[in-house]
């Protein structure tokens, strides 16, 4: 198949498994086109079958700001034409989904039509489609597309809760790419964070309120009166400086180590002992995913897609949203017992492997097909 990507080209989720899913397709053969901005964070490397086509916005007189739509949406007609693709892959609702609609009208003028499959992935829904101002374009774009997938069960729950969705969404899970997320052996690493053995905690995100970091530093204060242990936080965003003071507040500034945005994120999370998400909302989970593959069990809310992924008393602990108390608790009862933490990175590794990409990949493959094959009722739809 050729297949064109659609995403946003950062480090976001998002991004990371719009980009991870391309390549992994170009790896069985398939011919996958890149559209975007910029190029994205995670193809940084050349790979066979693996193309990329910016898109330029030029500024308009009468515009306050650069019309992105319009430039995507011709952008993509034109690589639809020349490059002949079989389908499109939105990642995002706003603006992909209402842009890729826009492409179907005008290549429809010629004859032709592109199948498009969107994908949602949390915020396009959980944030954006809350605002009244994008509310109705989310719901159309989404019930115009031939295919919806949503990446947990979870999502798929609060889509169909928030929109009047007419058509049917496809649960396809986000992955992990075991090639680059394993155990690595990195004591060296370790011994420079914790020189005298102490136990390390991490926690990865864009810094947003949503991600309730000060939760994160607040149970690290309660497992630090008990245990000897470090704090890693990756990531950087608009939360970092008040963090910062936080931690300055508490006198812990030698512990917490604010390391920002790390590429190799995978070699932190291979010295860990264990990882802290607290979301306030979070439709999967992929950094506590990332986490487990590296065998690294979990201390999370019990919030969105993260009970599908975090198995309770198992793979690590679930506690209610802003409940601190029990999450340090349970990561003193896990840290505490040498036995009980070697399980439970078992536990979580063999959880993760599930999510493998490996595994993800073919059911992609099938949905596109489906969706392919019924291109031909939509043209003969939409044209009447």
């Amino acid at each position: 198949m050729k297949i064109g990507i659609v995403c946003y080209p950062t480090y976001g989720g998002s991004g990371v498994v719009a980009t991870e899913l391309g390549k992994g397709l170009a790896a069985r053969g398939h011919q996958v086109h890149f559209i975007t901005y910029r190029q994205p964070a995670r193809l940084t490397t050349f790979q066979e079958n693996v193309y990329y086509h910016e898109v330029s916005s030029a500024d308009y007189p009468l515009f306050e700001y650069p019309p992105y739509d319009t430039a995507l949406a011709s952008k993509l007609v034109d690589v639809v034409k020349y490059e002949n693709l079989d389908l499109l892959h939105v990642h995002y609702a706003i603006p992909h989904a209402a842009v890729a609609y826009m492409v179907k009208k005008i290549l429809l003028q010629e004859g032709r039509y592109i199948p498009v499959v969107t994908t949602l992935h949390g915020t396009d829904i959980t944030l954006v489609g809350k605002n009244g101002a994008f509310a109705p374009v989310v719901a159309f774009s989404i019930n115009k597309s031939d295919g919806v997938t949503a990446v947990s069960e979870s999502l798929k729950r609060d889509t169909e809760k928030i929109f009047d969705i007419k058509n049917e969404i496809k649960v396809i899970y986000n992955f992990i790419d075991f090639d680059r997320f394993r155990k690595l052996d990195k004591d060296h690493f370790k011994k420079a964070i914790a020189p005298n053995g102490e136990r390390i905690l991490a926690h990865v995100s864009n810094f947003r309120k949503v991600k309730r970091v000060e939760d994160v530093i607040r149970v690290f204060e309660k497992v630090y009166k008990k245990i000897p242990c470090k704090l890693l936080l990756i990531g950087d965003g608009p939360e970092r400086q008040k963090m910062e003071g936080l931690c300055r507040e508490i006198g812990l500034c030698d512990e917490i180590r604010f390391l920002g945005k790390q590429d190799a994120v995978e070699e932190l999370l291979a010295v860990s002992d264990l990882f802290i998400i607290p979301s306030g909302s979070e439709s999967f989970g992929l950094a506590a995913l990332e986490a487990m593959a590296c065998e690294v069990p979990v201390i999370s809310s019990n919030v969105g897609g993260l009970p599908e992924i975090n198995i309770h008393g198992k793979t690590g602990f679930l506690s209610d949203l802003g409940n601190v108390e029990e999450m340090a608790a349970n990561a003193i009862k896990l840290l505490s017992d040498d036995e009980m933490l070697q399980q439970f990175r078992k536990n979580a590794l063999a959880q993760a492997e599930r999510f493998d990409l490996e595994n993800v990949l073919p059911q992609y493959e099938a949905y596109y097909e489906e969706v392919i094959q019924k291109s031909v009722t939509n043209y003969n739809l939409e044209v009447e």
